[in-house]
């Protein structure tokens, strides 16, 4: 696979509100394709890092770098090799695997009438739990079809969250799957809580 695109660091992960990594416009790419002899993805993922910063659709637009992108088995595992694991970020940094052409923001048409599952985590499980849920969403475990947009991972203190965002927040059977794949493949107790978010709710807050 070329890293030529596929494969870049994070942004600088200082405090500062400057930027020193010029980024790529992700629209302008030319689609990426599986290599020869290369186990096909049914879609194709791009993953995004970002920091935690204004809620306004602009700037977090700009806040958004594009790391790298995966068609296929063997980019997803050469991409997932070379990047920093989630219990090394500092707090207020997050991770996105979307399908391409799927930005990470509430607004994206994809997103504006969908919802997320919130888990919250201790640290010392997060980088597992990262992977499993990357992989279930790669590997299409959840059986909801083009339902899944994506899967987020922010660091807090003390605990981590992760969330499994889809389409339509109003199709329960998927939301009821997806909630119950994420508790199959996290081995989670029943006592542990899980909250469904439909973005609407955001978007109300959300400054213009």
């Amino acid at each position: 696979m070329s890293n030529k695109y596929e494969i870049r660091p994070y942004a600088s992960d200082s405090d500062d509100s400057g930027d020193e990594v010029a980024d790529i416009d992700v629209d302008k790419l030319e689609p990426l394709e599986a290599g020869p002899g290369e186990h096909k993805l049914q879609y194709t993922y791009c993953l995004w890092f970002g920091k935690k910063g204004s809620h306004r659709a602009a700037e977090y637009d700009k806040s958004l770098h594009l790391v790298g992108r995966c068609a296929s088995v063997e980019q997803w595992w050469s991409l997932y090799c070379h990047l920093i694991k989630p219990t090394s970020l500092k707090p207020y940094r997050r991770l996105h695997l979307f399908k391409s052409g799927i930005k990470p923001m509430w607004e994206d048409p994809s997103n504006s009438k969908g919802g997320k599952w919130v888990i919250r985590l201790k640290k010392s499980k997060m980088d597992r739990a990262w992977e499993n849920v990357c992989m279930a969403m790669l590997g299409e475990q959840f059986l909801v079809g083009s339902e899944i947009c994506g899967v987020v991972l922010c660091t807090q203190y003390p605990e981590d969250v992760l969330s499994v965002w889809n389409r339509t927040a109003t199709d329960t059977v998927s939301t009821n799957r997806i909630r119950d794949t994420l508790r199959r493949i996290l081995n989670l107790p029943q006592s542990q809580h899980i909250e469904y978010k439909p973005h609407g709710d955001s978007l109300k807050f959300v400054p213009v």
